[in-house]
């Protein structure tokens, strides 16, 4: 056992690439996990340039000087979010306000009716189960206000830090666009010269990131305005929120679809009562969840996702610990980033029984 173990570190790590690239790994990963919070804006703007680096590559083949295209992608974009910040926010923090006033009359209609779930079906569920139900709902209930009231006041002494990060990520953004050239190559003096296997894992990586960023913001946009569409056509309460609950699940593979089926259901049952328009709502919302894991994400991800379900839960349960919200987002990515370290390592492989055998 040691004899093969022995050989099997000569020859994954005798290879300076191979030291090289294991150096840079653990260096990024010791970054983010001490320092991530203090990078946040570098992330998010990382990810917003990504997200605009194709308009702007596309621009230049039209002829249009760098400086030029990034200025002008810039004011779009800004643009958008401030449309979408003066169009969208409101009825969204109207809705939310409405929703939270109206939230303790729909767990005492829900209370009600599990109480006499018993006259229903009195063969199958007893009294002292849906009071042991119940008990236990109300102290879920209780424990996620006080979170919501704690996050709330939390995020009043953060007021000042989120004005500055509107002021530092566009900065960030515009010059990350605009000399993307200068900086990856200030990077590349910044990596020994034996960066081989990096430069495999980068080549692989670094379309795969922008097709998923690029992919992952259209199919929030989709599904959330889908979703919107949807529920109002059926005169849904809080449609415009749901909507965009539905749309921001997307984030969170496979879990955050059955998460945002609890507020769904809850106001569908608050406002129809278990009727048929009750089940229509989700039957619609079946319908939309089903068309985007069966026909939008294939579309989207064919190239950029090749993972099996499994490993993505498992990346978005690990990555989501370590790194929260957007150890979430970039889960599928890190995930990718873990199979082409493992490709790049394999290619170098050889047999290692022979070794140990001669």
């Amino acid at each position: 056992m040691f004899e093969f173990i022995k050989a099997w570190y000569t020859r994954k790590f005798s290879d300076p690439h191979s030291v090289t690239l294991l150096f840079l790994l653990l260096s990024c990963a010791a970054l983010l996990y001490l320092f991530g919070e203090f990078v946040i804006p570098v992330l998010v703007a990382l990810v917003i340039a990504y997200l605009l680096d194709w308009s702007v590559t596309k621009l230049e083949k039209l002829g249009v000087g760098r400086l030029l295209a990034t200025t002008l992608v810039m004011f779009a974009f800004i643009g958008l979010v401030f449309a979408i910040t003066v169009g969208i926010v409101p009825t969204l923090w109207k809705q939310l306000s409405n929703l939270v006033q109206e939230a303790p009359s729909m767990v005492e209609q829900g209370k009600y009716w599990l109480l006499h779930l018993p006259d229903s079906y009195p063969a199958l569920i007893s009294v002292d189960q849906v009071k042991v139900v119940v008990n236990t709902v109300e102290k879920k209930v209780i424990e996620f206000g006080q979170m919501l009231l704690s996050l709330s006041l939390t995020s009043l002494k953060d007021v000042i830090a989120w004005l500055i990060y509107l002021i530092l990520v566009p900065l960030l953004v515009f010059f990350m666009l605009k000399d993307k050239s200068e900086l990856a190559g200030g990077i590349a003096q910044m990596i020994p010269k034996q960066r081989r296997l990096i430069s495999q894992v980068w080549h692989e990586m670094d379309q795969q990131i922008m097709n998923y960023i690029r992919g992952k913001v259209i199919e929030i946009v989709t599904v959330g305005v889908s979703s919107v569409v949807a529920f109002s056509l059926m005169d849904l309460r809080y449609a415009a929120l749901l909507g965009t609950l539905v749309g921001l699940s997307v984030l969170i593979p496979f879990v955050g679809a059955a998460l945002v089926t609890i507020p769904v259901a809850a106001v569908a049952m608050f406002q129809f009562g278990v009727e048929a328009q009750f089940w229509t709502v989700l039957i619609v919302y079946g319908i939309i969840q089903a068309l985007d894991g069966n026909v939008l994400v294939p579309l989207l991800f064919s190239e950029a996702v090749d993972l099996n379900p499994v490993y993505i839960i498992v990346a978005v349960l690990f990555f989501g610990g370590l790194w929260g919200f957007w150890g979430v987002f970039f889960a599928i990515p890190l995930a990718s980033l873990v199979k082409a370290l493992f490709n790049a390592w394999s290619g170098q492989r050889e047999n290692i029984s022979e070794e140990v055998s001669g």
